[in-house]
């Protein structure tokens, strides 16, 4: 089986035993990469106790201080939920987000992202992907153990990595790779700005949600790297169009 470009990551895991748990599902189904964000302890004797013969992918286990430097370089993101369903988000049943996950993965590479064992992923860690991952699960009891999860996901993606035709085309919406996490950062970052600047403003009660929505409707969008240079020029024109302070033609 040709080398995977997923990487698995987990953000604020708290328990040691858990990522050697991790690490040793990944090396069961082939995985390689992963990459811990602020994890509470590690490296930790437990976490190499538990990683039980997958030494190796917990050495070269990266860790990193936020979610953004986590996904740096990746293209397509799916992220783990025990959310049947949800308005704002794209939820997908695991087996059909891995199929589209490996085919992702041979343009550019891909990542799966596992929140906390506790709280899971903050709505803000969920905006970062482009798709949230289901896995079915009893209604009455839907919440996974931390590296329970990982192993499920991790099968489903072997299972998509080995009926893949090895010199196919990859699946997807076009032929562009997606643009990275850090370009999308830029464009919201972007996207922000010109609000401010053109006084349009979220009018709800909060006042706190124009923002959110935006980054989600653009995830599910899956803009490649194009099409976010398109609207940051669209949003450099809008910029530079403005009336200038204290009157005058723009």
């Amino acid at each position: 089986m040709e080398s995977s470009r997923i990487r698995i990551v987990l953000v604020a895991p708290s328990h040691p035993g858990n990522i050697g748990a991790v690490a040793r599902a990944m090396k069961n189904m082939a995985l390689e990469e992963l990459v811990l964000v602020n994890p509470r302890q590690y490296p930790h004797a437990e976490a190499t106790a538990r990683a039980s013969g997958a030494d190796d992918v917990l050495a070269s286990a990266r860790v990193v201080p936020s979610l953004a430097q986590a996904l740096a370089g990746c293209g397509f993101v799916a992220a783990s939920t025990s959310r049947d369903r949800d308005q704002y988000f794209r939820v997908v049943d695991v087996r059909d987000a891995a199929v589209r996950i490996v085919a992702e993965s041979r343009r550019s590479p891909a990542a799966v992202v596992f929140g906390a064992e506790r709280a899971g992923l903050t709505n803000e860690e969920l905006e970062a992907a482009h798709a949230l991952i289901r896995i079915p699960a009893n209604t009455a009891y839907l919440s996974l153990n931390l590296a329970m999860a990982v192993q499920l996901v991790a099968y489903e993606l072997f299972r998509a990595r080995c009926a893949a035709a090895p010199a196919g085309p990859p699946a997807g919406p076009s032929d562009a790779p997606l643009a990275t996490a850090q370009e999308m950062q830029r464009l919201y970052t972007h996207f922000a700005q010109v609000l401010e600047q053109i006084d349009f403003r979220d009018r709800t009660q909060s006042g706190t949600h124009l923002m959110g929505r935006i980054r989600r409707f653009l995830q599910r969008a899956e803009l490649d790297h194009n099409e976010v240079n398109i609207l940051r020029g669209i949003l450099t024109a809008v910029q530079s169009r403005r009336r200038p302070a204290g009157g005058g033609a723009p």
